[in-house]
């Protein structure tokens, strides 16, 4: 297990520093912050997403009383390496930059393309963690996850002609409440202002989307082999991984909770992050 280091302790996601580790020939960009000592709560990044896409409100939560680990996947952002053409490669780099760092019990956060990650790890190391979030995600073989690469395009297209955040409609409902949600949620991930990450090339963000098509029309996964305790959120109108996938996902899962915001799409946990934060603290709360 790491040991704890004499570096101060940093409180704000806007302010953690950017580190590197090197495994397996490839350097992985990451940042941590909350109190250091006992089990780390991992973040498996979404789809195109680099360090800078955490929401601030979210992990700030999570990291009063947790250390909190984010980390660029291979190939993306500062971390060097290829993009994996796969789910289950990229689980295979999730595991070795976990290695790298010293860990052998981790808790993981995951959001979007990073819950699907967050599965093969675990149906590959099954000890590996101990709690569990999986959210705006959904199985190996889901129903119609196939799709999103469709719907991304045609929202990148929509958020050019707009001159907006592609994250906008590919996260967010387009009515009142889902535009303004959107904005502040772009606005808060602006918040950094210094050191921030290289955005996602558009090869890798192609690559990226063939791994989750793949995973959508691959066989599914056993997941009666996750057995640690899983919190499932996600919005009421998912377009990108559709929300029938999340109850998909509980139902399959002993022993799950799930959350499903009103009125909300993919990032329904960043439209509702006053209420969600709270909740995932407590259920990753150590003990």
């Amino acid at each position: 297990m790491n040991s704890i280091d004499s570096e101060p302790v940093v409180t704000t996601y806007a302010k953690a520093p950017t580190k590197t580790i090197t495994a397996r020939g490839t350097t992985y960009a990451y940042r941590e912050l909350g109190p250091k000592g006992g089990i780390p709560v991992v973040f498996f990044v979404h789809l195109a997403a680099t360090l800078d896409n955490w929401d601030p409100r979210i992990v700030d939560r999570i990291a009063t009383t947790r250390h909190v680990i984010t980390f660029d996947n291979a190939g993306v952002g500062a971390s060097s390496g290829t993009v994996p053409g796969t789910i289950e490669e990229a689980a295979d780099d999730a595991y070795a930059f976990i290695a790298a760092l010293g860990f052998d019990t981790v808790d993981v956060f995951s959001f979007s393309m990073g819950g699907m990650i967050a599965q093969d790890l675990i149906i590959k190391h099954p000890l590996l963690v101990r709690k569990l979030v999986l959210t705006g995600t959904g199985p190996r073989g889901g129903k119609d996850m196939d799709k999103i690469v469709g719907v991304t395009y045609r929202d990148i297209l929509r958020s050019a002609i707009t001159r907006s955040d592609p994250k906008e409609f590919l996260f967010f409902n387009r009515d009142e409440a889902g535009k303004k949600a959107g904005k502040a949620f772009v606005k808060r991930l602006e918040e950094r202002t210094t050191d921030r990450d290289k955005p996602i090339s558009m090869r890798a963000l192609r690559t990226q989307l063939k791994a989750i098509q793949r995973f959508g029309r691959s066989a599914p996964s056993d997941l009666s082999k996750i057995t640690q305790p899983t919190l499932i959120a996600n919005g009421d109108n998912d377009r990108m991984v559709p929300s029938a996938l999340s109850h998909d996902l509980h139902a399959r899962i002993a022993g799950s909770e799930l959350i499903i915001y009103p009125d909300a799409g993919h990032g329904g946990i960043f439209q509702y992050w006053e209420r969600f934060a709270p909740v995932a603290a407590t259920f990753l709360a150590e003990g």
